[in-house]
C-alpha cells in the first residue's frame, strides 16, 4: 500500500513566493507614482491660477496684445513661477490667439497652459 502525501512541493512554494513578490513590487511602484503626483499637485494648481489670472487681466482691461513672446514673472503664493505669453495671429484679423505657459523658475517643464482668443474692439475676450 502507498500513502498519499499531502502539502505543497518546494517548487510550488517558490513559484507562489515569486508571484507574491512581483505583486508587491508592482504595488510599491504604483504607490511611488501616486506619491510623486500628489507632490506636483500644489505647484501645478498655483501655475494654473497664474495663467488664468493673466487671461482674466486681458479680459478685464480689454487689452489688444502685441504679437510675439512676452516673458514675465507671475509668482503665486510660495511658488516663484515664470509665465511666457505667446500672442499669434489668426485667420480672422479681428482675433488674436493668446497662450500663457507657466514654468517653475529655471525649470523648463511647463506646469500649466491656458489659451484664449482676444477680440479687437469693444467686445470681450472669449
Amino acid at each position: 500500500m502507498t500513502t498519499a502525501s499531502r502539502g505543497f512541493t518546494l517548487i510550488e512554494v517558490l513559484v507562489a513566493l515569486f508571484i507574491t513578490g512581483l505583486a508587491l513590487a508592482a504595488g510599491m511602484r504604483a504607490l511611488g507614482v501616486v506619491t510623486r503626483a500628489s507632490e506636483d499637485l500644489a505647484p501645478r494648481l498655483a501655475a494654473q491660477w497664474s495663467a488664468d489670472n493673466r487671461l482674466a487681466e486681458l479680459r478685464l482691461r480689454r487689452i489688444w496684445p502685441d504679437l510675439g513672446e512676452h516673458p514675465f514673472d507671475c509668482p503665486q503664493g510660495p511658488y516663484p513661477l515664470h509665465c511666457i505669453e505667446r500672442v499669434s495671429e489668426t485667420p480672422n484679423p479681428a482675433f488674436r490667439r493668446v497662450e500663457v505657459a507657466v514654468t517653475s523658475g529655471d525649470d523648463p517643464i511647463v506646469l500649466a497652459r491656458a489659451i484664449t482668443l482676444v477680440v479687437n474692439g469693444p467686445a470681450y475676450v472669449l
